[in-house]
């Protein structure tokens, strides 16, 4: 098993954890997702409080360690987003490595989309 594997079933597992201890079985996969949406929204609010965005305020050293932190939590909220549609982590590598090739298609000026010449 491969890390993004690993990852993808630690992540199935508490979600199965949490479901039952929380007696969220009737919970519809587009609710989880728009609830995993606004968990991240407030993992990257307190992502941009570790790297001192507010510039009214004095800055704090940063902490890289809590970058991490908030990135992982990040990451946690994503991979459950990712088991509720339907993808594993084979999917999600193969889907990256299509929008990964065409990324650097538009950085060449190959894409059909406009604003990429």
């Amino acid at each position: 098993m491969d890390k993004l594997d690993a990852l993808f079933q630690m992540q199935q597992e508490l979600n199965d954890r949490i479901v039952e201890k929380r007696g969220l079985h009737s919970i519809s996969n587009e609710e989880w997702i728009q609830k995993q949406v606004l968990a991240i929204i407030a993992e990257l609010a307190e992502l941009l409080d570790e790297v001192n965005y507010r510039w009214w305020k004095n800055k704090k050293p940063v902490d890289p360690d809590a970058i991490c932190e908030e990135l992982t939590d990040i990451l946690h909220f994503f991979i459950s987003m990712c088991l509720r549609a339907g993808m594993d982590a084979q999917a999600l590598f193969d889907r990256y490595v299509q929008k990964n090739s065409e990324n650097h298609r538009r950085q060449d000026g190959l894409s059909d989309k406009d604003g990429y010449a």
